[in-house]
């Protein structure tokens, strides 16, 4: 799956944060851009997974959003 993923530095969490908005709840964090974006990548597949196995539907990507 294609998805726009947005990055950030949370100072709370001291972490950069990993998102997926087409994925509601699908975040994930890491102390690079990297690590974040491997470990949302991971989540990214147990969503897809676990929305399949309780039959709910699986958003189509909508390409890149015009404002984040």
């Amino acid at each position: 799956m294609k998805c726009e993923v947005i990055i950030h530095w949370s100072d709370d969490d001291r972490a950069f944060i990993a998102e997926i908005p087409e994925l509601p709840g699908c975040l994930a964090d890491g102390r690079t851009h990297a690590e974040a974006l491997r470990a949302v990548g991971r989540v990214a597949r147990e969503w897809i997974e676990r929305a399949r196995a309780l039959g709910r539907e699986i958003p189509a990507p909508r390409g890149r959003l015009k404002y984040a």
